[in-house]
């Protein structure tokens, strides 16, 4: 039974891997101010890109701080969210497996 359960954590470490993997190569974007910032984020949830129109050359600091906050939060939101459905994935496809283990309860 143990050695059964040691291959399954293994598989399931393999698993998750592979989903952060595939998780650097998602990306997420996001706009602020009309299209004026957008911010891109894996769905790893790491800021690839922010990209400024050069519209923004002329605003004010504290309007373009707002705009990069708000284009960076939202990026970031969608990133958990897609970050949240793969993980959901896999914790699913294993749970069957790991149940058998007496792991999860009857």
């Amino acid at each position: 039974m143990f050695g059964n359960m040691m291959g399954k954590l293994q598989e399931m470490k393999q698993q998750m891997d592979e989903v952060k993997a595939r998780l650097d190569t998602i990306t997420v974007s996001a706009e602020a101010g009309n299209g004026n910032v957008t911010a891109t984020a894996t769905g790893n949830r790491k800021i690839k890109q922010i990209k400024l129109n050069d519209s923004c050359m002329t605003m004010d600091k504290e309007e373009l701080e707002d705009y990069l906050t708000l284009a960076l939060n939202k990026a970031l939101e969608q990133a958990e969210k897609v970050n949240e459905a793969e993980m959901a994935k896999v914790a699913q496809g294993m749970a069957p497996g790991l149940s058998g283990l007496g792991l999860f309860g009857k």
